[in-house]
């Protein structure tokens, strides 16, 4: 009896009458019996095809799988070793690829194209080798030219030597060249956590540290307690921290934790110029402002040594060189700094001040020569003056007479210019009032006669020798007379 209604569903998930439940079984199981029986395992030839393929494709880990099953089935199917050698070679598994050229020749010696291929991996083997041995000598450069020149040519495709090429790039400070290279193996695998590390490690040199950052985080998604990520993630966030603190405080004025701040900075990380020149400059700006000028030469010359092109470090410089009274050299660094920008009228002003500092630094300190302060008094000026001129009068030193005239004319030539109430202010003003002392025409002073103030000078029994010729010292009573 057929059966109206059934809830038993089709295929198509249709309710289905009972009576055709029977002949839809019935067709599956016709159709089941037509389909092919399931393959059998491929012949060595097709697994030798298939990894030809994979090659092709560069799917090198599918191409060891299908050749070790072909050699599985056929211990001496030379073709085999042959191409696994070579894929081998390719993934810088040298030995391995060395033990397959060399059993392929077991089975057919004199193969001169396995030869040859085999002599390509015995150089690239010895290339790498060299290449790690140059790198711990400190050699970057001949390293690089045996990555590049020996075992990338003779296996283009190793990982292990395109990510030791990026290691040399960043240690030879190439980041441009660094981050190229990179790219390409992160372009095969962007997963790839060595790849990223040292990328994101080139864009931390460059001072692109936003860059940098979203380097290390994606390898840290990938990896959260990869060692190195998490150290080079971490170093930089510190290094911004600090850096910004440091700003900071120089900017609200908190000059003496700055330096603290921009000293602990540049302590992170020693080989990361790009930053550190600026960190270097901002060092020399507060320690100028906190007038410790020798602390602030030697930061702002770290600057330059990084930077020569550094205008603001040099003009710092120069301020700095003008508190430790290094006249000539803050007019040699303001000089530059004026002639790159002509139109800074700080600098200008700067240069103006440093070329009158040296000017002055240049001429005959007459406070020095009598030994008297910048604020002596005239009594004192006149007290010094009489003391010196008998210790040095010519007549009273006939054993170093020469030199004796020399100090007299220019301990005159300071008591002109200080025993002056107005040259005294023009002095202390900067003036240029050298030709006040020392005479040489035209009015000029000359302790021996000859124009200007006469002194008149009495020494008790005379001086040994006979009388000072030029100025008259006649023997008798001892005393001063102006």
């Amino acid at each position: 009896m057929l059966v109206a209604k059934s809830k038993i569903l089709g295929p198509a998930g249709v309710l289905l009458p009972l009576f055709l439940l029977h002949l839809f079984s019935s067709s599956s199981t016709l159709l089941a019996s037509s389909s092919p029986p399931e393959s059998e395992p491929d012949d060595v030839a097709t697994l030798l095809r298939r990894a030809s393929n994979s090659i092709k494709l560069k799917q090198y880990g599918e191409a060891l799988g299908l050749l070790n099953a072909a050699i599985e089935a056929d211990a001496d199917l030379s073709e085999a070793y042959w191409k696994r050698a070579s894929v081998l070679r390719q993934l810088c598994r040298y030995e391995e690829s060395e033990k397959n050229y060399r059993r392929f020749l077991e089975l057919k010696p004199g193969t001169s194209e396995v030869e040859k291929e085999l002599s390509q991996l015995l150089q690239a083997q010895n290339g790498l080798e060299a290449a790690y041995s140059l790198f711990d000598s400190g050699d970057f450069s001949k390293a690089l030219d045996y990555i590049a020149k020996v075992v990338l040519v003779f296996s283009p495709t190793c990982l292990q030597a395109k990510l030791f090429k990026v290691k040399l790039l960043l240690a030879l400070k190439d980041y441009s060249g660094a981050i190229s290279e990179s790219g390409y193996i992160l372009k095969e695998d962007e997963s790839n956590l060595e790849a990223l590390l040292l990328r994101g490690r080139a864009y931390y040199y460059l001072s692109d540290h936003d860059v940098a950052l979203r380097h290390f985080q994606k390898g840290l998604r990938f990896d959260p307690e990869h060692s190195e990520l998490k150290k080079a993630y971490f170093g930089l966030k510190n290094l911004l921290k600090k850096t910004k603190s440091a700003e900071d405080n120089a900017g609200k004025g908190k000059l003496r934790v700055a330096v603290e701040d921009y000293k602990a900075a540049l302590a992170l990380d020693p080989s990361h110029s790009t930053h550190n020149v600026h960190l270097h400059l901002g060092l020399c700006k507060v320690l100028v402002k906190l007038g410790r000028g020798k602390d602030a030469v030697n930061s702002c010359t770290e600057a330059l040594d990084i930077d020569g092109d550094l205008d603001e470090a040099l003009v710092q410089r120069g301020e700095a060189k003008l508190l430790v009274e290094n006249w000539e050299g803050a007019v040699e660094d303001l000089k530059v700094a004026a002639q790159k920008s002509p139109q800074d009228m700080n600098i200008r002003q700067l240069l103006m001040k440093a070329e009158k500092s040296l000017k002055l630094s240049k001429r005959k300190d007459w406070y020095k020569i009598l030994g008297v302060s910048k604020t002596a008094s005239i009594a004192e000026i006149k007290r010094a003056y009489k003391k010196l001129a008998l210790q040095w009068h010519p007549d009273k030193n006939v054993d170093n007479r020469e030199e004796a005239e020399l100090k007299f004319r220019e301990i005159a030539a300071a008591y002109e210019v200080l025993g002056d109430d107005e040259k005294r202010v023009r002095y202390d003003r900067g003036e240029d009032v050298e030709d006040m002392g020392m005479g040489g025409g035209g009015g000029g002073f000359n302790p021996f006669g000859g124009g200007g103030q006469q002194y008149t000078f009495h020494f008790e029994g005379g001086f040994p020798g006979g009388g000072f010729h030029g100025g008259g010292f006649p023997g008798g009573g001892f005393g001063f007379d102006f």
